[in-house]
């Protein structure tokens, strides 16, 4: 009765705080007084929909949009594209019938702002909601969920007292026993732009040739792949994505992930100084958005305590709204720990020269 008690009223709150969006929005204040007690409003002048262009897969999405869907009334359409979104975006131009954009990490949010293709959204709800580290000072895109860039260890090889921070995987006593993923890849970028913000270029110079140094095989794969490498026996440690964790040991479909998952520990590196370095799913408005009021709408939405938790479950991610609950799962293998608090747009700000120090070592090869 209780857990109804709670459903019943965090659906009425978050319909109260859509009414009144598009309330402000979309009517004067005489006629705002006439409809205050209807049902949650459509908006009219855009044809109650919205036009999303998204790099997450579709399965991660469609729980929250049918539940926006469900308050509003507004229709939510959706082009699933993994890869080019930028580029997509760019030759649409003024043509382009995307509102919003949802991507899997900060690095395309970065471009296509810095390419003039979102415009700012200047929203009290979404300041609230998002802390300033995972949101565009200017408001031009703003993070949905967490993740954390930790260490996966072998449980029977590995004591995790042995490697508590980043900067010990340059240690020679991991000679040959530490596997990665391409350094130029996005999830890898924004790790050694945090250690460039963190401990200057001089320092992560030294850290990518001391890790390419340690490497039990040239960087391949995706980040399950160091995972299975770990269970294999071909490597100790390697930096993996938190949620892919939650993927494998649910993996029904592919037992053989459980078995991955469970041959590892955890390790949330730097607990004891800045914290482990986190990164986002996140969303923007595009510069022409035909449906602004709409997809503004959405974007607070996505942002309330009932939408955070679902979306984030979803993908056994970290809501990025505090006050949301972690999912059961997240509880029970991701305890509460220390997050970096570096402003993510200042780590996206370094991808050209983390690009280039990857380069300089030749780590990938």
């Amino acid at each position: 009765m209780m857990l109804l008690t709670q459903y019943l009223f965090s659906r009425l709150q978050s319909q109260f705080v859509m009414f009144v969006a598009h309330r402000k929005r979309l009517l004067s204040a005489a006629a705002a007084g006439l409809i205050a007690s209807l049902a949650l409003p459509t908006n009219p002048l855009y044809g109650g929909e919205i036009n999303i262009y998204s790099a997450r897969q579709p399965f991660l999405i469609k729980p929250v949009l049918a539940d926006f869907t469900k308050l509003t009334g507004i229709v939510t359409n959706i082009v699933y594209t993994s890869r080019n979104l930028v580029k997509r975006l760019a030759l649409e131009g003024d043509r382009s019938a995307a509102d919003l954009l949802l991507t899997s990490d900060v690095a395309p949010l970065y471009q296509m702002a810095s390419l003039g293709l979102t415009q700012s959204v200047d929203s009290l709800i979404l300041q609230r909601n998002i802390p300033a580290r995972y949101r565009d000072p200017l408001g031009m895109w703003f993070g949905l969920t967490s993740r954390a860039r930790v260490i996966y260890a072998a449980k029977d090889r590995v004591d995790p007292k042995q490697l508590t921070h980043y900067e010990g995987l340059m240690d020679k006593k991991w000679q040959g026993r530490i596997c990665s993923r391409s350094a130029k890849h996005n999830y890898m970028l924004s790790l050694i732009s945090s250690i460039i913000l963190a401990r200057g270029e001089q320092f992560t110079e030294q850290w990518l040739r001391g890790v390419k140094a340690n490497l039990a095989r040239k960087p391949q794969g995706n980040d399950r792949a160091q995972v299975k490498a770990i269970s294999e026996g071909v490597c100790d440690v390697a930096l993996v994505n938190s949620y892919y964790f939650g993927k494998m040991i649910t993996n029904k479909r592919k037992p053989q992930q459980i078995t991955w998952a469970n041959s590892v520990n955890l390790i949330f590196p730097n607990q004891q100084g800045r914290g482990s370095h986190m990164n986002i799913s996140g969303i923007a408005l595009t510069k022409n958005a035909p449906n602004k009021d709409n997809a503004v709408a959405l974007m607070e939405y996505l942002s309330s305590d009932r939408a955070q938790f679902i979306y984030a479950q979803q993908n056994h991610e970290f809501p990025v709204r505090a006050d949301t609950e972690h999912s059961d799962l997240l509880k029970q293998y991701m305890p509460k720990f220390k997050a970096d608090e570096i402003n993510l747009a200042a780590i996206a700000q370094k991808h050209v020269l983390a690009l280039e120090l990857i380069h300089k070592v030749d780590f990938d090869n």
